[in-house]
């Protein structure tokens, strides 16, 4: 959770948009420029707001909540999407939480500043009404965003773009790996974990509906090989890169893979084909 915080600029925009103008704000308000309100203006201001962006806030988690089952319907009927939806799903969960925060900051000091109202135009009630109104433009417009992200048409390329960066960075590098070699050792790893996860698969068939039979993952299979102890850690850890950098380029990240990755893919096959034809649970 907390390298997503980090990964997400927006939220690091909006928290500097929403001191800015917090600052600003409460500056103008103190100058001869401010517009003076009254106590009713007030309370019917901010009284406002609290409803506005309450509503704002309920239809945007609604739509969320039917999108996000939309994401995992993509996601259960192809199953070389999971990496990618994911990572959707996080970055989605971090954005909305902050989106909370906002809210809820705006709630709060549009019931404290209608709360204080009676104590007349101090220093504080002026700054309470600036900082309350910056948490609300902040607010709605981070919604906006957080809208306009999610239903981006090129969300699974961007997610998948992302995740290329994490697994594979060197990528870019001059002396770059062959993608047809890569994809052959892939296939290859494919292939072994389907011939070591057939039981597993039959016994996944024969648990659900006959009708929609559902196929177990690669990452599943290489799970279920590790905590049966077939494969080590260090050899489950880059089976899942390996796994991840294949469905992302697929699935719209570019299509170069590093000359360590090609290195790794290799490795990865001939000793998973090694663990697996001598029954060994360490590499």
């Amino acid at each position: 959770m907390a390298r997503n915080w980090k990964e997400i600029p927006a939220i690091w925009l909006f928290t500097a948009l929403f001191v800015v103008l917090s600052i600003v704000s409460s500056i103008i308000g103190h100058s001869p420029l401010a517009t003076k309100l009254n106590e009713n203006q007030v309370l019917y201001l901010f009284s406002t707001t609290g409803q506005v962006i309450a509503a704002v806030y309920g239809l945007t988690l609604t739509g969320f909540i039917f999108f996000r089952n939309e994401l995992s319907r993509e996601e259960f009927e192809d199953e070389t999407l999971a990496e990618a939806v994911d990572a959707l799903k996080a970055r989605y969960f971090v954005l909305l939480a902050f989106i909370t925060l906002l809210v809820l900051l705006t709630i709060f000091l549009s019931n404290l500043a209608i709360a204080r109202e009676a104590a007349g135009p101090t220093f504080g009630n002026a700054a309470i009404i600036n900082t309350g109104q910056s948490a609300f433009v902040t607010s709605l417009l981070a919604v906006a965003y957080f809208v306009f992200d999610v239903i981006s048409p090129r969300r699974i390329e961007n997610a998948s773009r992302r995740l290329q960066d994490e697994v594979d960075p060197s990528r870019s590098e001059q002396t770059k790996g062959s993608l047809e070699e890569f994809l052959t050792n892939y296939n290859q790893i494919e292939a072994l974990l389907n011939e070591a996860g057939f039981p597993y698969q039959q016994s996944a068939t024969a648990s659900i509906d006959r009708g929609r039979p559902r196929h177990i993952s690669n990452t599943r299979l290489a799970e279920i090989l590790f905590r049966n102890e077939r494969i080590d850690k260090v050899q489950f850890a880059h089976l899942r890169e390996l796994i991840t950098l294949r469905n992302s380029i697929i699935h719209g990240a570019e299509p170069i893979v590093s000359h360590q990755a090609v290195t790794m893919s290799r490795d990865v096959l001939e000793r998973l084909r090694t663990a697996l034809s001598g029954g060994e649970g360490e590499l």
